[in-house]
């Protein structure tokens, strides 16, 4: 039974899906330091939020150790380097409070651009005047976004419906995620802080992006640009924020985040024009309980060998294309268990093409499972999505991706793998069906329509009759019960593949015996 320490405050009902998932959880939200790392060596996961540091000497006593949880927005905790060279995997709930933050972007840029928090405190003093509170639409203008992750993505597509140019800055995202939500990309920061009527920064904090929005751009800005921050405090220079504010060139500004939290004496307070809130982008009640939620359902499924969408050392998906995905994953992996279980030639260069997909579709997290399918056989538990790519690296195996928009008119999408090794090249074809089903469609230029479970007989012969019976009748003295068979030739007298969909594994020794029948060439036993 896996074990989990959850290490922070999360809702019972994240610890109800721990549970219910079979899995023992010791919920000990005060932890020490020493008992932490006393402990570690036990579990198998570990949940935490922002305190408990996880870092090198954590690692060093996490033998047992597959997930770690952090159970909001941002891994600033945890050492990912550490965690991803030992297979570890780390996810976080970036959805989970996604929305929440998201809105609060969205409620910022109305008080400030229609001065709502001061003119309810006018009123409430006693003054009733509209004049000292003329405000600007949003129809017309232009929104610029720093940083197009998840919130950014959300705030991007939600302001469209304003009727707002959207423009946005990030070298970080395809391409074909600015298409998808509509906003047109700049280059580089200074286009857009020189376009942007208003200004909201959705990054993470890092070395590159503390104070990017400092002096140099606030003189670039247009007069009047108002400028949000719900992400990060210290991505926008305050010093620089309060100058601009004094000087007319920033005619608003709103931040619901600041360099240092508590900050009860910030000097932006000065300003009537500035708007603050301590830190709520995430402090819904639908936020909170999904943050809890979602952690638990992210590290059971970790720790159940399942897809963990949320995995920050590995690919980000949304959603949307996660469920496109989801069956040419399973598709990848299976079609790289292949090579390995019928050859023995070490890889030198592995080519994927996607044919069908739409263009727009990140496939990293495909070419990711291949991977951990083709070391998978030789490497078992060690290798995992977090560290197959490391592991191809390593072994200095060169990775070529493609894609063609071609593909058979019966599948909704086809990976052709070609494994090139001691200087042959071995493909393997899968196809995924308009159900959603995938399925084997090719082994070494022989034909089939193979469901992907199970154990399975691959026997090389050659095309002659009888060859069926003879099979069947050795598998029969042995034991071996024959669920499913496929056969594929060259050509009529010719070599032709047979596959068999059996019960259980098949001893070496059995395989010794099918491969002395008369005509076989080659036998191996394929699981998948």
């Amino acid at each position: 039974m896996a074990k989990v320490l959850v290490a922070e405050k999360v809702c019972d009902k994240g610890l109800d899906v721990l549970r219910n998932q079979g899995i023992e959880v010791d919920y000990k939200p005060q932890i020490s330091r020493e008992e932490l790392l006393s402990t570690i060596g036990e579990y198998d996961g570990l949940i935490v939020r922002s305190q408990p540091i996880v870092d090198e000497e954590l690692y060093q006593s996490a033998n047992n150790l597959k997930v770690v949880g952090r159970a909001g927005n941002g891994v600033d905790n945890i050492d990912m380097d550490g965690a991803t060279k030992r297979g570890i995997i780390v996810v976080n709930t970036p959805d989970a409070n996604s929305v929440s933050a998201c809105e609060l972007t969205i409620g910022m840029i109305l008080a400030s651009s229609r001065n709502i928090p001061q003119a309810n405190i006018s009123v409430k003093g006693g003054t009733w005047g509209r004049s000292r509170f003329q405000g600007s639409e949003l129809r017309g203008k232009t929104l610029g976004i720093v940083g197009l992750g998840r919130i950014g993505s959300l705030v991007a597509q939600r302001m469209n419906s304003f009727g707002m140019k959207v423009i946005a800055y990030d070298p970080y995202i395809t391409d074909a995620r600015f298409a998808r939500v509509q906003a047109e990309k700049k280059q580089n920061l200074d286009d857009l802080v020189r376009e942007a009527d208003i200004i909201t920064v959705h990054t993470p904090k890092t070395a590159e992006t503390l104070g990017m929005i400092g002096e140099n751009e606030f003189k670039l800005m247009k007069k009047g640009v108002r400028v949000i921050n719900c992400a990060r405090g210290g991505i926008i220079n305050e010093e620089a924020l309060g100058k601009a504010l004094r000087d007319g060139i920033v005619s608003s500004a709103a931040c619901d985040v600041l360099t240092k939290e508590p900050y009860t004496d910030c000097p932006l307070y000065a300003y009537d024009n500035f708007i603050v809130t301590p830190h709520i982008g995430a402090t819904t009640n639908e936020a909170q309980e999904n943050v809890g939620i979602s952690v638990a359902q992210e590290v059971a499924a970790a720790l159940n060998g399942e897809m963990v969408p949320n995995a920050v050392n590995l690919p980000i998906l949304n959603r949307e294309d996660l469920m496109v995905l989801t069956p040419f994953i399973r598709l990848g992996e299976v079609l790289g268990k292949f090579y390995h279980q019928l050859e023995k030639t070490p890889v030198e260069k592995v080519e994927i093409v996607y044919c069908g997909l739409t263009p727009t579709i990140d496939t990293e997290l495909v070419t990711v499972a291949v991977l951990k399918g083709l070391f998978e056989p030789i490497l078992k538990e060690r290798v995992n999505y977090v560290n197959a790519r490391l592991v191809a690296q390593s072994r200095d195996i060169i990775v070529i991706e493609s894609k063609t928009p071609q593909t058979a008119n019966n599948n909704s999408g086809l990976i052709r793998l070609k494994v090139h090794a001691g200087g042959q090249i071995h493909q393997y074809n899968g196809a995924i069906f308009s159900n959603d089903e995938p399925r084997i469609t090719e082994i070494e230029e022989f034909n089939f329509n193979l469901r992907p479970e199970g154990y399975m007989l691959v026997i090389e012969n050659i095309d002659a009759p009888g060859m069926v019976g003879r099979i069947g009748m050795v598998l029969g003295e042995n034991n071996i019960n024959i669920a499913t068979m496929q056969v594929s030739r060259e050509s009529q007298g010719s070599r032709a593949m047979m596959i068999l969909g059996v019960d259980s594994v098949v001893s070496r020794t059995d395989l010794d015996i099918i491969a002395k029948v008369p005509g076989i060439s080659k036998v191996r036993f394929v699981e998948l």
